[in-house]
């Protein structure tokens, strides 16, 4: 073992303590955080697949060579939900493994658009989502349509019309490198007349000038990932300056090969020149990690202190979409627990 590589039992004790801290996550697609079991029942409710016999053969099936090869395994893991019922019982187990990592508060993407491709409608389908999700107490979760680029936007512009349905405000997953933002621009000004917030997902399968677009073309509330505004300098202060929220997701970056190592991932650069930056898991169980393991990882791999730790938390409670006063009893609930003002040993 070198000087500067952390011991198994500092990693393991970093990784408790990320655990037990209060935590919100603003960057989940609740399709990527089905837990493996959950996910297994689905597919042999729906006749198995030979490419997967066995419950670990699916944890195992989830390496990704490149984000195209992540996109291509997304939709098919989206085969196995079919009914309505499939959602309600995904998003009570998705739920619960957030509550188990204690998070506190989330804001979740779902991904309406490809579904309703499969004859599954928008309004029931959040409607079994929400039902699931609000059958577990102690944890909160706001729901986010991701409009999906490779679906269009025509397919965006009615799911955009869902802030009767209660969602708090869209995003633009999907293949970035296919799809530029200026495709829309009036899809975004549209949620906006709805009063609805906005993220996008840009800088992750594409350069700094996708996260540029995003920001001048969509005028968002948020950045998803932005991993790769690091390539530009100007934008990186630009960044700084107007206190964006950058929503990063370190472990996905490394999962879907954005960046080689946690070592190499930019959230050391973003968060010592000033961007607010918050750290999210993105798909958990298909990454086979969790937030706390993100947490942990910045302290074992790029030196994050424990006191930075608790910084990018509260980033994360002040880059959300709840209103000034949730935010202030939130961060009040956070800092007044015992756990969060001890440091791991």
């Amino acid at each position: 073992m070198s000087d500067h590589e952390p011991s198994f039992s500092a990693r393991t004790t970093a990784l408790d303590w990320c655990r037990r801290l209060p935590k919100v996550e603003l960057h989940l697609h609740i399709e990527g955080g089905i837990p493996i079991p959950a996910l297994w029942q689905l597919v042999q409710k729906y006749g198995g697949d030979p490419i997967v016999p066995n419950e670990d053969a699916l944890r195992d099936y989830f390496q990704f060579r490149d984000f195209p090869h992540f996109i291509e395994l997304w939709i098919w893991k989206n085969k196995f939900l079919r009914e309505y019922e499939d959602f309600s019982f995904f998003s009570a187990a998705v739920a619960e493994a957030l509550k188990s990592e204690n998070i506190r508060y989330v804001e979740a993407f779902f991904s309406p658009g490809r579904f309703k491709q499969e004859g599954l409608e928008t309004g029931r389908l959040l409607e079994s989502i929400r039902a699931g999700l609000d059958s577990v107490q102690g944890i909160e979760v706001a729901l986010i349509p991701d409009l999906v680029r490779d679906l269009g936007p025509d397919v965006a512009a009615e799911v955009a019309e869902l802030r009767a349905l209660g969602v708090i405000g869209i995003g633009l997953g999907g293949s970035e490198h296919n799809h530029p933002p200026e495709n829309f621009t009036e899809v975004y000004r549209r949620a906006r007349e709805l009063d609805l917030k906005t993220t996008v997902h840009a800088g992750e399968a594409a350069g700094a000038d996708s996260v540029r677009s995003a920001i001048d073309a969509l005028e968002v509330d948020r950045i998803g990932h932005g991993t790769r505004a690091i390539e530009d300098p100007a934008l990186m202060q630009r960044l700084a300056e107007s206190q964006l929220p950058v929503e990063m997701c370190p472990l996905s970056n490394v999962a879907t090969g954005v960046v080689p190592s946690i070592a190499d991932h930019p959230v050391r650069q973003f968060f010592d020149q000033g961007l607010m930056v918050s750290i999210n898991s993105v798909d958990p169980a298909m990454f086979g990690h969790s937030l706390s393991q993100d947490y942990a990882a910045l302290m074992s791999d790029i030196s994050f202190i424990p006191e930075e730790v608790r910084a990018l938390i509260l980033n994360g409670i002040e880059s959300s979409w709840l209103d000034h006063a949730r935010k202030s009893a939130l961060e009040a609930e956070f800092v007044g627990e015992v756990i969060w003002n001890e440091d791991p040993v």
